[in-house]
């Protein structure tokens, strides 16, 4: 390649995190985050009146306590995993072709900074990876939204390449089982959990193919053309392949969505009920994988590994092991490796 070359841009964007653990920081992130049209889909005076006069006011205290258990020395882990995410495959990348940059979508740093990096190293592409194995509006959807905002003002707009999911690439699942593996290392399981974020049902119809969606294992049983950025289906398909990598019997495998908001209906099944079941059932040890995050965060090392572990062992529960999310795991730096490449 010759110095002058234009070089491709790859961003890579998870959802985000709070500046800190002061409740102002957590109040801001929730405000910024939740009046997503795409997160919460109501008209916007609904949608600002909830989320300014209820959600934040009152959520924002506690959501702080919950964040001081999770931060460390270096911060937030979701921020730091995916800087370490970053720098590794920088080291993988050759560099007279290829400029990385990290954002999230929510706070710092953001999808604008990192753009108008990109922009200003006068790339001829943008390879834009949403770290979401699953696709979601809420989610992938938003990042793409948000890139093309952005982009729409520049004056010269380069090539732009979403990457909406990868739950078959073979070095994510590998990725999975080898965490999964060395936590089952010496371990017998009664049951194996696979929980993921949930959304609302009505999200799910929204993208709905031909009225295929029955929000049922009629549909969810099988992955197709149909289904294939359903996000209930997905996940179906993710814990279906993980299991068989791992050889997992079937009917110690169960797959269920966490994360609730609000009083309408989400996906189901929904982990606290799956957890309530086992323990009516006299499961004891359980092992958890949290395949829709790839890195560390609230919503695994705190609701996962401490709340639902808390409440499992209250039903009667004896082991609650959760496999830690994938970071800056080698074989997952590979798979983001190969997906950059093979879309470049």
């Amino acid at each position: 390649m010759t110095k002058n070359k234009a070089k491709v841009g790859v961003l890579l964007v998870n959802l985000g995190t709070p500046d800190s653990t002061a409740t102002g920081d957590v109040r801001k992130y929730l405000r910024e985050f939740l009046m997503d049209g795409r997160v919460i889909d109501f008209p916007f005076i609904p949608r600002w009146m909830l989320v300014n006069l209820i959600i934040a006011p009152f959520r924002a205290p506690k959501s702080a306590n919950e964040y001081r258990k999770l931060w460390t020395d270096r911060g937030s882990p979701l921020l730091f995993h995916t800087e370490d995410l970053r720098d590794k495959l920088i080291a993988k990348l050759d560099p007279q072709t290829y400029v990385v940059e990290m954002a999230m979508r929510y706070q710092s740093p953001s999808i604008e900074d990192g753009l108008e990096r990109l922009n200003k190293a006068n790339v001829k592409k943008i390879i834009v990876l949403p770290l979401f194995p699953q696709y979601a509006s809420a989610t992938n959807g938003s990042v793409a939204d948000k890139v093309m905002e952005i982009a729409r003002g520049w004056q010269i707009i380069p090539n732009i390449t979403f990457i909406s999911n990868f739950v078959e690439h073979p070095l994510f699942l590998e990725a999975w089982a080898e965490l999964g593996k060395e936590m089952m290392q010496g371990q017998e399981y009664d049951k194996y959990l696979f929980s993921y974020h949930g959304l609302p049902e009505r999200q799910i119809r929204k993208g709905s193919v031909d009225g295929y969606c029955q929000l049922s294992d009629k549909c969810c049983g099988n992955y197709t053309k149909k289904n294939q950025f359903c996000y209930r289906g997905q996940c179906f398909h993710t814990t279906r392949l993980l299991a068989e990598k791992l050889g997992l019997p079937e009917d110690k495998v169960l797959t269920c969505f966490q994360s609730r908001l609000g009083k309408d209906p989400w996906i189901k099944p929904y982990t606290e009920d799956i957890i309530k079941e086992l323990a009516e059932k006299g499961v004891k040890k359980v092992l958890v994988f949290s395949p829709a995050f790839v890195a560390d965060c609230l919503e695994t090392t705190v609701e996962v590994g401490e709340e639902y572990k808390e409440e499992f062992e209250e039903l009667g529960g004896e082991q609650w092991d959760l496999v830690p999310s994938l970071n800056s795991n080698d074989t997952w730096v590979e798979c983001v490796k190969d997906l950059v490449l093979t879309n470049t």
